[in-house]
């Protein structure tokens, strides 16, 4: 008589007990599972959205200030100009070149 393994019961009755202590695993693994899982989504959705406000309000300071620094260094440059073309007493002829002499033999 041939010993074939799939014919023994043993193998069968061993085979039930496994899936049987499979099932109560992953039903105790996964009991309560859905509150938890949905309250880590909520939070990490909360979260999301706080960084989400928090990063368009750092995104608004930041463009605020950009506009105010290239506001400042256009006015910068427009006072630079002004001062190099300022004509105070109205004749005409920039400060600086009254200030340099009209005859270069005699500086």
């Amino acid at each position: 008589m041939t010993y074939n393994l799939m014919n023994d019961p043993n193998v069968w009755v061993i085979a039930g007990l496994v899936f049987v202590l499979g099932a109560l695993i992953g039903m105790f693994l996964t009991a309560g599972g859905r509150r938890k899982w949905k309250a880590r989504y909520k939070d990490e959705v909360t979260n999301r959205e706080s960084w989400e406000r928090e990063h368009a309000k750092l995104k608004s300071d930041y463009e605020a200030r950009e506009a105010d620094y290239r506001e400042r260094d256009s006015l910068r440059g427009a006072a630079v100009r002004d001062s190099r073309d300022r004509d105070l007493d109205g004749d005409g002829v920039p400060d600086a070149a009254d200030r340099r002499p009209a005859d270069d033999r005699r500086a």
